[in-house]
């Protein structure tokens, strides 16, 4: 099997896991909402936020955090008071399928209603991968640029939902909205496109309501890269640089073979806002 046979294998081996997971989920009423964006664009704080929101209005929901290393994010977004978990991937550059599902074993609240999984902070890899959610959300700071969209068209291309973050810092960074708008609309016609702070809390309550639809039944905009369930585009798979690698066999190979050596570090959980190991580190806003 080529190296590009080997890539191929393992996507599509993930979509058969995703489709069986989102299957579950959605027979226990259990929605999955996918966060994907760059490191530092303030995803971890605003889904504080909405976490916070839901449960103030008596929303069940939990979250699922990913990241490299550490555990900062999941005590951060603990203090919302709803049930957080944190899934470490040993130093790779996206979550699959089935450690999603390994991670809700056993752990996933009775009566969850919407899981959030924060995504590892990366455009390139995770937007390859379909984690059985039911919506895909990509999110972009206004210090990023605008042509953001152009240089991470899968990201964008499949999501269904886009949001602007950051929005109190547009004018000093001279953000462009307009031209970002457009952007996105070129490789997403159609999107809706919401505009977030967590600072002032603007966008968080369309967000929940966004989430809650899902819940509900409420077909999502379908986007032209749409990963489920109509279809999976895997796309070129990036590198974090930006530069596209068109079935570039050793990066193919490096991806599928590191899949063997990924882990959920065990025990590793924050709950109701008591996490279980607390880090005065993690105070500090993404």
């Amino acid at each position: 099997m080529c190296r590009s046979d080997v890539k191929q294998a393992v996507l599509a081996k993930n979509d058969d896991l995703a489709a069986a997971l989102r299957r579950d989920l959605a027979r226990q009423g259990v929605a999955v909402v996918n966060l994907l964006s760059s490191p530092g664009s303030g995803k971890t704080e605003l889904l504080g936020r909405v976490l916070a929101r839901a449960v103030e209005r008596g929303v069940p929901v939990a979250a699922l955090t990913a990241d490299l290393a550490t555990e900062n994010d999941a005590v951060r977004l603990a203090r919302s008071g709803a049930p957080v978990q944190q899934l470490l991937t040993d130093g790779l550059c996206h979550l699959e399928a089935r450690q999603v599902r390994s991670r809700l074993a056993g752990w996933l609240p009775a009566g969850t209603s919407v899981l959030f999984v924060e995504n590892v902070g990366n455009l390139v890899c995770p937007a390859s991968y379909d984690l059985g959610e039911t919506l895909r959300i990509a999110l972009m700071a206004v210090t990023e640029g605008e042509d953001k969209p152009l240089k991470y068209p899968t990201a964008f291309g499949s999501a269904h939902l886009v949001v602007i973050t950051k929005t109190d810092l547009a004018e000093a960074a001279g953000f462009d909205e307009g031209a970002f708008r457009a952007h996105v609309h070129r490789v997403n016609p159609g999107v809706e496109i919401v505009r977030s702070c967590a600072r002032t809390g603007e966008g968080v309550d369309v967000l929940l309501e966004r989430a809650l639809a899902a819940r509900d039944g409420v077909p999502p905009h379908r986007p032209p890269l749409a990963p489920h369930p109509h279809g999976h585009h895997h796309g070129d798979h990036d590198d974090a640089d930006g530069h596209e690698h068109d079935g570039d066999p050793a990066h193919d190979e490096r991806h599928a073979h590191s899949h063997a050596h990924e882990h959920a570090s065990p025990g590793t959980e924050a709950r109701g806002g008591h996490p279980a190991h607390p880090d005065p580190a993690s105070t500090q806003a993404s």
